[in-house]
């Protein structure tokens, strides 16, 4: 057993000012990465498309957001509880979130390269 174990939260270490969407990773290995994503009004710039090698299971433990879909327009609302798997090459984009509490998402990346 590790020596290292340690307890933490999901919800600690959040900066009380954030000028940029903060992204940790909080495990990685050579197939996965799972991530901790806290977003405060934060988007994605017009124009500019997520398009990743690998799929991506991500979910909104609190807060709320709205991505969208390149490929068919749709803008999904997401809120607390909510998760979607985003195939490899799916062009998304956050396009709002809230900015008034964090949203706090957590993010699997998995297949392909990372």
């Amino acid at each position: 057993m590790s020596n290292n174990m340690e307890k933490k939260s999901i919800y600690q270490d959040i900066p009380s000012e954030l000028p940029e969407e903060l992204f940790d990773v909080m495990v990685e290995t050579g197939t996965l990465r799972l991530e901790r994503i806290v977003s405060r009004g934060h988007t994605t710039p017009m124009g500019q498309w997520y398009d990743q090698d690998h799929d991506e299971w991500v979910m909104v433990l609190r807060g709320s957001a709205v991505l969208e879909f390149e490929s068919d327009g749709r803008h999904m609302v997401m809120e607390s509880g909510d998760y979607v798997i985003i195939p490899a090459h799916e062009r998304h984009r956050v396009e709002w979130t809230s900015q008034h509490e964090d949203t706090v998402w957590i993010a699997l990346h998995y297949g392909g390269a990372k």
